[in-house]
């Protein structure tokens, strides 16, 4: 079991954003388990929060950018593609402006810091998205592509073509997410000189100088033009070097454009908010097509983890029978309403009844069409996670669990004599203080049948 990961310690950056010019204060933070990454803008009353999520993408000009209730969070996929890079799960990411410091245009520099920050494992599971099938989103306009099909593992392919003679055709791989630090991290944001001059026109790149992006001089430059570099640049002479690079920057690697691209890749599919294990070749990527289609799979994944059913061998020996389980939960028929405990983590359990005719609350409910009370799914949901809570205690006969909340229910289908089901609970949180809260979900008959957040409070027997 791969274990979800966090930073062990808070650690800030000071930058300017590439686009507005402002200088802003980046702060990462550790996030408890399923938090995922998660924009905190402290300069606004009431801290709002951004969750690094696709459908909050409200357009990809030079950058992606986000917006949730009119709080919006630019560019941040520099940042996002170190998150990933670094193998994290969940970071909260506190900004005192809308823009990411754009730094050297990299993400060397936010890897750096979250190395420095330390990196350690949660008590929970990863949760991983296995691609079985190809996978793909086509920009018509563009031509751009991105498809993921079956892999061992996270890898990324980007393939770029600018059609400009001082570029052309480049083409980057990054066969595994270790190799981010060494191989993509480094790689610099870049623009054409023809691109420049229009983003100065409308008063962008304010932040930027040339130690932060690469130009690339893909035409003459008039005098004029020459000029006004110099001004935005703040720089008393510019040249072009023989490479067709303007100024004094020197090339990581004959194909950096490429590996910055790829770099984007990264950073924008962690907007879909789940680690994926599968192969991404990405064919002339940009931010729209990268975030259409991490909107793409995101929904994918939601349709498919809604719809997913968990197998048991119900054959297998249980690891907790009636005997065992009435050894720890204080309840006694007939509001005993759990009959096998068939799993059990520190961060999940998973229990099992068998609905029968004989069942006490079939007298009255409804005798002519006898269904099971959907409370008392969620009552038979809590039982199962009482017994995850109370493994936590050397004494659990010494306690008694008592509900505290209950969100989000819903029930799916009826529940009805002969039926088998399947309680799973998964905690949201680490229990603290005797306290669980947890995602619980019930199955029968291959479908989910009940689903409910719970918080429950363990308490010693007076």
């Amino acid at each position: 079991m791969v274990k979800q990961k966090t930073i062990k310690t808070e650690i800030s950056l000071t930058g300017v954003g590439l686009h507005t010019g402002k200088e802003v204060k980046m702060t990462f933070k550790p996030a408890p388990i399923n938090n995922g990454f998660t924009f905190v803008r402290v300069d606004l009353e009431g801290s709002p929060i951004v969750e690094a999520d696709a459908n909050y993408v409200v357009n990809t000009q030079r950058g992606t950018n986000l917006e949730k209730l009119g709080v919006k969070i630019q560019t941040p996929e520099h940042v996002l593609a170190a998150l990933t890079g670094c193998d994290l799960d969940n970071v909260i990411i506190e900004l005192n402006a809308s823009e990411l410091p754009i730094m050297d245009g990299s993400a060397k520099y936010f890897v750096e810091a979250l190395e420095k920050a330390g990196i350690e494992e949660q008590n929970a599971k990863r949760n991983v998205y296995v691609v079985k099938e190809v996978i793909s989103f086509t920009d018509e306009a563009t031509g751009s592509e991105i498809l993921i099909m079956p892999s061992e593992h996270y890898c990324v392919t980007a393939m770029v073509d600018f059609g400009t003679k001082i570029l052309g055709t480049q083409n980057a791989t990054m066969k595994g997410i270790s190799e981010f630090k060494t191989e993509i991290s480094d790689s610099r944001t870049f623009s054409f000189l023809h691109e420049l001059e229009s983003l100065l026109e409308n008063g962008l790149i304010k932040g930027g100088d040339l130690n932060n992006a690469i130009v690339y001089v893909d035409k003459e430059i008039s005098a004029a033009t020459m000029e006004n570099l110099k001004v935005a640049f703040g720089k008393e002479e510019l040249t072009v070097k023989p490479n067709g690079i303007l100024d004094n920057l020197t090339l990581h690697y004959p194909n950096e454009a490429a590996r910055h691209k790829l770099l984007d890749v990264v950073g924008d599919l962690a907007l879909i908010g789940t680690k994926i294990q599968g192969k991404v070749i990405a064919n002339k990527p940009g931010h729209f097509v990268n975030t259409q289609f991490a909107k793409k799979m995101a929904k994918i994944i939601k349709i498919e983890q809604r719809n997913y059913v968990p197998v048991y061998d119900l054959h297998q020996e249980p690891l907790m029978d009636i005997h065992k389980i009435m050894a720890v939960l204080p309840h006694r028929p007939p509001f005993l309403l759990i009959d096998r405990i068939i799993e059990m983590s520190e961060s999940h359990v998973v229990g099992m009844k068998n609905v029968t005719m004989n069942e006490n609350f079939f007298v009255g409910h409804f005798p002519e069409a006898p269904v099971m009370p959907g409370v008392l799914i969620v009552e038979a949901m809590a039982q199962t996670g009482g017994i995850l809570v109370l493994s936590t205690v050397p004494d659990p006969e010494n306690y008694l669990t008592y509900f505290m909340k209950i969100d989000n229910v819903k029930f799916k289908q009826k529940v009805l004599p002969g039926d088998t089901l399947i309680f799973k609970c998964d905690l949201i949180t680490p229990i603290r203080r005797g306290i669980c809260h947890m995602q619980a979900n019930a199955y029968a008959n291959g479908k989910l049948v009940a689903e409910a957040e719970l918080m429950a409070q363990i308490a010693k027997k007076q």
